[in-house]
């Protein structure tokens, strides 16, 4: 079953488009990762699969098949936006209550269970807490509601390394036991590799890269080799992007094995050069740098 479904997906704002042309199937228990710069239609999108925007054109479903938005997919996604808004004057335990009756589904012991593992009282001021625990308390109110489907708008954004540490951990412990599928969206690249088994990268509102995270490093490599002698081997690679410092270039080619088609050794490259794996964060880098470069996988090749 695809947890997430868009076919076609794009949002029109006056300004312009959004978000166009991005079609998805993510099978269900996936940890996804959502990179991009700033504007490149992330939120958008995040909001078009939570219902709180409709499309322009296209078509996006959750939960197997259920409508963005429709009631049943309500009840069952779980949402934490970037700046975690809650009830500053309140208490948590009052914050508790207020949303508990705004839901249907709400596991009250459950959110009290982890509020007492995670040492935040029930009695403290939300404006007293920190950022980390505010964040907590975000997390513990989406998980409260019982979601099959999580979406974390940049929750990490304003954490320090160990509250982004904590705070992932709870989520990585959500979807192992609770097999909640989670799609997180962060400009922190080092915790998305800890985590994440599928990757989605927007860039200038539409679809650069999207799959399983081990079939994208499988499918990407670097060659590296004396920079000006560069010219030549690019015009026979499909490149993303090429980096060069010291003298020596660093060429993201998409498509594995050698240029000769060979078994991915260095064989069939020109004396000097050599090749090794993509990693994840050159690899999301390079498509960032290079936002013209053919999507990877194509289009039709995206669904899983």
């Amino acid at each position: 079953m695809n947890i997430i479904e868009t076919n076609g997906l794009g949002k029109r704002y006056r300004s312009g488009w959004a978000l166009r042309d991005c079609s998805l199937a993510i099978p269900e228990g996936s940890v996804v990762a959502l990179v991009g710069h700033n504007g490149a239609g992330k939120t958008t999108l995040m909001n078009l699969l939570t219902g709180l925007i409709e499309p322009t054109e296209g078509t996006v479903s959750v939960l197997g098949g259920q409508p963005a938005g429709s009631s049943a997919a309500l009840d069952a996604v779980g949402y934490v936006a970037q700046e975690a808004p809650l009830y500053q004057n309140l208490t948590v335990g009052e914050t508790l209550r207020v949303i508990a009756n705004l839901n249907r589904r709400w596991d009250q012991q459950r959110a009290q269970d982890r509020l007492a593992e995670l040492g935040i009282p029930l009695n403290r001021r939300v404006r007293k807490m920190s950022g980390g625990q505010q964040a907590q308390l975000a997390l513990t109110v989406a998980l409260a509601r019982r979601p099959r489907l999580l979406v974390l708008d940049e929750p990490l954004a304003m954490l320090d390394p160990l509250a982004r540490f904590d705070f992932m951990d709870t989520v990585m412990t959500a979807a192992s036991q609770d097999g909640l599928s989670v799609l997180l969206s962060s400009h922190v690249l080092a915790e998305l590799e800890r985590v994440a088994d599928y990757l989605i990268l927007l860039a200038r509102g539409r679809l650069q890269v999207a799959g399983k995270v081990e079939g994208l490093l499988a499918g990407h490599r670097v060659v590296c080799g004396p920079a000006g002698e560069s010219a030549d081997l690019t015009g026979r690679l499909p490149v993303v992007h090429v980096a060069a410092a010291d003298g020596q270039a660093r060429i993201l080619v998409s498509g594995a094995g050698d240029p000769d088609g060979g078994d991915g050794g260095d064989g069939g490259l020109p004396e000097g050069w050599r090749q090794e794996p993509a990693g994840l964060e050159e690899m999301v880098l390079g498509y960032l740098r290079e936002p013209g470069a053919a999507a990877y996988p194509a289009p039709e090749e995206v669904a899983v």
